[in-house]
């Protein structure tokens, strides 16, 4: 019972947070909900087209490819973390631009992060798309890329379900962004790179594990409300 009675007490917290306008929690979820929408968008438009030359196009190291992106969607989120690090900071090829400890290496973390996985469910949903499909457009007449197209219509739901993924992954990712991003937060409690994730960390090494649970259940809160809507939309507006 007393388990039961701190989970309530905890997601009474959560509410609290919410319906008070806690200026801390909601700059944690802008940051996370930004970074995030932004990794999203890089690593869609950067996987799609990687699935589409890969899925319909014949060159050498095809196969390999499609091994290193399925080997991908399974990368360590430390490993990439590391990586990134390493690439930003000050003794790095790219450690003139400043970015460390900033949202930017943060989305720069998670889209390398999440772009095997997007990458490998378009692909996995374009070849599971059946060859009659494909012939029976051929029988109408279709072209090169009205038959493209055909094949990318009916693989549209495992599209949708990649992006689905490819978000639920970046803002739930807690190892890389403490890395890129050092979990900053400015002395007046906003948020500069500090998460969902991030803060869940840092509440529970703190001992305040009703804090840590609360802000749990906001993050649940915000990807299922994500789920929902995107599931709708895909039910209403993706039929002829």
């Amino acid at each position: 019972m007393e388990s039961l009675g701190f989970f309530f007490n905890a997601t009474r917290s959560a509410f609290d947070l919410l319906i008070g306008l806690d200026p801390y929690l909601y700059s944690i979820i802008g940051v996370s909900l930004t970074v995030s929408f932004w990794a999203l968008v890089i690593s869609g438009t950067f996987s799609g087209l990687a699935a589409f030359i890969i899925s319909f196009f014949r060159f050498p190291g095809r196969n390999w490819l499609s091994v290193l992106v399925y080997t991908g969607m399974g990368l360590p989120s430390v490993i990439v973390g590391l990586f990134v690090l390493l690439l930003l900071s000050k003794n790095g090829p790219l450690g003139g631009f400043g970015l460390l400890w900033t949202p930017t290496a943060m989305v720069i973390s998670q889209t390398v992060l999440i772009t095997p996985l997007v990458t490998g469910v378009m692909l996995s949903g374009l070849d599971s798309v059946d060859e009659s499909v494909v012939d029976a457009a051929t029988s109408l007449g279709a072209n090169w890329w009205q038959r493209i197209w055909t094949v990318i219509y009916e693989a549209r739901f495992s599209f949708i379900t990649a992006l689905i993924a490819g978000f639920g992954r970046a803002i739930s990712e807690v190892g890389s962004v403490i890395l890129v991003g050092g979990n900053i937060v400015w002395s007046n409690e906003v948020s500069y790179t500090r998460t969902l994730t991030t803060a869940i960390v840092v509440e529970t090494r703190k001992g305040n594990f009703d804090s840590a649970l609360a802000l749990g259940l906001v993050l649940l809160t915000i990807v299922l409300a994500i789920n929902i809507v995107v599931t709708r939309l895909r039910g209403s507006g993706f039929h002829y």
